[in-house]
């Protein structure tokens, strides 16, 4: 088993308690709304949301991906922070045994916030991941995160 480990970070205008609750905390009432064409649903399968839940996002029809199943490891509003293991789905197929990510969001000089994401992937034996692979998870990550950006700026009294 080998486990690559990559960072990223993004920013914001939008402040980080708003998009840590609007992206995190209610991620399964708003981004199926918010994005229906790429997510049915997201489903709390055990637990309350937070620590020690898990959640499965069923993708929308013609997706490449049917379902994914990830346990909430931490889910911690004062520090802002988040972290989950993805544990079943087609996104890890035969080549990974899961991918854990760690998410931290911190106020940026201009009122906005910085995301920062640590994400681990632990592959099956000797497979090597591919960075196409890696790079179309994230473009769907961003892609989630930017929708919810554009639905906190247009409505800047949700998720005060």
């Amino acid at each position: 088993m080998g486990v690559t480990t990559l960072t990223d970070e993004y920013t914001s205008p939008v402040a980080p308690s708003r998009i840590f609750k609007a992206s995190i905390v209610d991620s399964h009432n708003l981004i199926p709304k918010l994005l229906p064409q790429a997510i049915k649903s997201i489903e709390i399968t055990q637990g309350d949301g937070g620590a020690g839940s898990i959640k499965q996002i069923n993708f929308a029809e013609g997706s490449p991906l049917k379902c994914v199943k990830y346990l909430v490891d931490e889910l911690n509003e004062k520090t802002l922070t988040y972290s989950y293991t993805l544990v079943e789905g087609d996104a890890l197929a035969e080549k990974l045994e899961k991918i854990s990510y760690e998410v931290k969001f911190e106020q940026s000089g201009d009122g906005g916030s910085i995301s920062k994401v640590t994400s681990k992937y632990f592959t099956v034996g000797d497979f090597a991941l591919k960075e196409d692979e890696v790079k179309a998870g994230k473009e769907r990550v961003l892609g989630m995160y930017k929708a919810v950006e554009a639905f906190l700026i247009q409505n800047p009294d949700a998720y005060v």
